[in-house]
């Protein structure tokens, strides 16, 4: 059995002064180490510098640093930080709840990783995306199984767990720091043989995501340029 203070929850924060202290909250009861990475300009940084001191039984650990790293730079600094066996990712708006994370974490005494989904059988959705966002994510989904050969149903949820000891091969050869970063993570574990499940989560929608639908170009020619990289 997965003992949750061998396991390290990573949180991307990237400008997030407006729900990073709600989040800290929520999490305050988790028993394993805390990860949260800032590498925005607002106050993000002061205000889990202020949890960390008002709370200090949390094992909160604050990563910051003075210039954008994009998603996948905060969480590979997360993961070169962590100091457990178990290591997760987790959005910083709050969308996947704590005891979903744990459950992903629990997922592990048989895979190697553990995804969280929106889109299998199972999933709860307490509140949706708009119909724009699912359809940009249900076709970044297809041009991600058409050009990589992956089988998942949703690469994109911020949600997801690994034991360290199958990161250890892939991180140092990872390229892409920006929101393709999860399926080249994804990609590299599966060509290592690494033991891969999508799990259905309980998931809400926040609004103020960091990714618009004006990114949706720049996120195939990321995925383009990724794959001809590595033909």
């Amino acid at each position: 059995m997965i003992a949750e203070k061998d396991c390290s929850l990573i949180i991307p924060a990237y400008n997030e002064e407006g729900r990073i202290g709600e989040v800290l909250e929520e999490l305050s009861s988790f028993l394993g180490e805390i990860l949260c990475v800032c590498d925005g300009t607002d106050r993000t940084r002061e205000i889990v510098e202020e949890f960390i001191t008002l709370h200090p039984a949390v094992h909160l650990r604050l990563l910051a640093f003075p210039k954008r790293l994009g998603k996948g730079g905060a969480v590979v600094a997360g993961m070169k930080a962590a100091t457990t066996p178990f290591v997760g990712f987790m959005d910083a708006d709050g969308s996947t709840p704590l005891s979903q994370m744990t459950l992903l974490f629990t997922q592990l005494e048989d895979c190697d990783v553990a995804l969280g989904s929106r889109w299998v059988n199972g999933a709860i959705i307490g509140r949706k995306q708009g119909l724009a966002r699912r359809i940009q994510s249900r076709a970044f989904n297809l041009t991600v199984r058409v050009l990589f050969g992956l089988p998942f149903h949703d690469t994109q949820c911020g949600a997801k767990t690994f034991r360290a000891g199958s990161l250890v091969a892939v991180v140092p050869k990872l390229r892409s720091m920006d929101f393709t970063f999860d399926v080249e993570l994804l990609w590299r574990l599966r060509r290592i043989g690494s033991r891969m499940r999508e799990t259905p989560i309980a998931w809400a929608d926040r609004r103020g995501s960091k990714v618009e639908m004006g990114d949706a170009a720049g996120m195939l020619v990321s995925l383009l340029r990724l794959r001809l990289r590595n033909l």
